[in-house]
């Protein structure tokens, strides 16, 4: 959850560490730091805060050298302070960076006789192991190698030390680094989005790996130590991907890209008539032909998307389908019923209690695994026996919008393909298909209510806490508009099931609780009016999102949204638009940091 960049470059570095930070900042904002190797000297900049602040100090005190580290942190062990930010230097002329948690630090500090801690963090612990070795005459790389089996936990890390003025050291383990290949010159970070603009040429390191690099040299070694051959992979990411252009804000950005964002998560994929073949593999259509149950395991919005899937998986397939929290999943004993598929859904496909269910799901006899995720190169894509991308291209602003969106589509899709494995309706795979090729307009259309939600955005800016409503399907889209409008708002929201309101939610509906609707036209609406009537007797303040086609018989009970949503099996992705922009510009009208929420980070990397 914290971005590390690192080079080794014949030329001065400092800008693009920085530039790379800014790329990285969406993973923390807590505080940030630098350190250059300049003449055998080990030179260092931290700050509190943003990578802004960084930026200005290297402004007022400027840092120049050809080798070195950055570091931009989300807190786990210690404040967000300067003393606790990253890069951590240790006898003189050793820094570290560090992504991750390290489990038994305060096991490792007692190994650590006679050195002098300047943090409460738990990373500089390891730049002492390795600098004691390096005392012991070992060079930076085999110092780290030997250092690694005694860590625990999940840890990404870059060292540089001036003993070695031109050498950038990392490895991995349960949290993401890649090395990126230049011309006289070669990196590591956490994501390859931070290294766009020097090089499109990427190695991704596996789980255990380590990597030696210097401006004119690079490899990997595998967990034992030994070198490992790997060619290097060039991205189609672009520079623009990841800039906000004319819109205010990032997430407002990735708002408005929904309907391309869908449009290629489709693209080769659907016929006029149903799923182009090998969706999946081709292999995979008798495999899917034995499906007896599914189990689907995410975690925050992306659990939200597996919560509708599974709703739709039962009610159109006709196959029992569990949904569960990630981190819930891996620390209990889950019975794994005969032919059983596994779905893991991730964004980043890096987040830590996602990925540790998958590997605990590899063990315990499922049918196989299918990984449905935004990014080709990721861990999770890496461990299942399947995939599928959602293709939403970069995702910037932690509250996830589009990610949702293509990771619903992608289920759509799964769906589909589940359906033609069991000779499923002809009849309702070509009315589901039928729907999918329109999804993309109706998304632009549901765009278009923006001015709308504006106007009602400002009946939030002096409420503290609100209140969502759905049945069946849209619950879990309610829960979906909850946490987007706690995560960048700070106004206390939670959903809950419409028919669970006399059951205690009920208690705090008052004139100054809004309360917020889900409405599609499905075979519930009768009994959604029925909770609705009971918010207004109680004073309630209701806004309700709902199908077109029944607004007019709403209108008179709450505020009505009007959302052409194209039909049931679409409508849980198009009533969360809405949702998305009603979130977004209460934050705005509030001042609240949109893209960067206080206390929140991206990527999920450690548990």
């Amino acid at each position: 959850m914290c971005g590390i960049v690192a080079a080794s470059s014949r030329r001065d570095i400092s800008q693009i560490l920085l530039s790379g930070l800014q790329a990285l900042e969406y993973r923390g904002y807590d505080s940030a730091g630098l350190a250059l190797i300049n003449d055998q000297q080990l030179l260092r900049h931290r700050t509190e805060g943003k990578v802004s602040a960084l930026v200005d100090l290297c402004r007022q005190q400027p840092l120049h050298g050809g080798c070195g580290i950055a570091h931009t942190r989300w807190a786990t062990h210690g404040p967000p302070t300067t003393v606790n930010a990253h890069p951590h230097v240790v006898a003189d002329h050793l820094a570290i960076v560090h992504n991750g948690i390290i489990e038994n630090y305060a096991e490792l500090r007692e190994q650590t006789q006679g050195c002098e801690f300047a943090s409460q963090t738990d990373t500089e612990v390891v730049a002492w192991l390795i600098a004691q070795r390096m005392d012991q005459g070992m060079g930076l790389l085999e110092a780290l190698q030997q250092t690694l089996p005694e860590l625990h936990g999940a840890y990404s890390l870059a060292l540089v030390s001036s003993r070695e003025p031109d050498v950038v050291v990392g490895a991995r383990r349960g949290s993401p680094l890649v090395l990126g290949i230049g011309f006289d010159e070669n990196f590591l970070a956490s994501d390859s989005y931070a290294l766009l603009p020097v090089t499109n040429r990427f190695v991704y390191l596996e789980e255990g790996e380590s990597a030696c690099l210097t401006a004119g040299s690079w490899q990997v070694f595998d967990v034992a130590g030994q070198p490992v051959e790997r060619a290097p992979k060039t991205s189609s990411l672009s520079l623009a991907s990841t800039d906000r252009g004319k819109y205010r804000h990032f997430m407002q950005k990735e708002i408005f890209e929904q309907p391309e964002a869908v449009a290629r998560t489709l693209e080769g994929r659907l016929s006029s008539t149903g799923l182009v073949p090998g969706l999946l593999g081709l292999e995979t259509g008798e495999l899917l032909a034995k499906v007896q149950q599914v189990h689907i395991i995410a975690c925050g919005t992306s659990y939200h998307a597996g919560l509708i899937a599974r709703y739709q998986i039962e009610q159109q397939a006709g196959i029992p389908c569990a949904a569960e929290v990630a981190s819930e999943y891996r620390y209990r004993q889950p019975v794994v019923p005969p032919g059983t598929l596994f779905i893991a859904i991730s964004q980043s496909g890096e987040t830590a209690d996602t990925l540790a269910a998958l590997k605990q799901a590899q063990q315990a006899g499922y049918l196989a695994s299918i990984a449905v995720c935004n990014v080709p190169e990721s861990s999770l894509v890496r461990a299942a026996d399947f995939s599928l991308m959602t293709r939403a291209g970069p995702e910037i602003g932690v509250a996830s919008t589009k990610a949702f969106t293509t990771q619903l589509t992608g289920l759509q899709l799964i769906l589909l393909a589940l359906l033609e494995a069991r000779n499923g309706s002809t009849e309702l795979r070509t009315e589901l298909t039928r729907q999918l090729h329109e999804l993309p307009q109706l998304i632009q259309q549901a765009l278009m209510l923006d001015s709308q939600i504006t106007d009602l955005a400002e009946k939030f800016t002096e409420k503290h806490h609100a209140l969502f409503l759905g049945r069946g399907t849209h619950y879990p889209v309610a829960m979906e508009g909850a946490l987007k409008l706690k995560e960048i708002s700070y106004i206390h929201a939670e959903a809950y099931p419409a028919g669970e309101l006399k059951h205690g939610p009920l208690a705090l509906v008052d004139a100054d609780m809004p309360v917020i609707a889900v409405a599609p036209n499905d075979q519930l609406l009768g009994k959604l009016q029925s909770n609705l009537e009971e918010v207004r007797a109680r004073g309630g303040d209701l806004l309700v999102m709902a199908d077109h086609h029944i607004s007019q018989s709403l209108a008179g009970q709450a505020t009505v949204v009007e959302v052409e949503t194209g039909g049931n099996g679409l409508a849980p992705i198009v009533l969360s638009i809405p949702l998305q922009l009603l979130a977004y510009h209460v934050a705005v009208l509030k001042g609240t940091d949109v893209d960067q929420p206080r206390n929140l980070a991206k990527s999920v990397t450690v548990e």
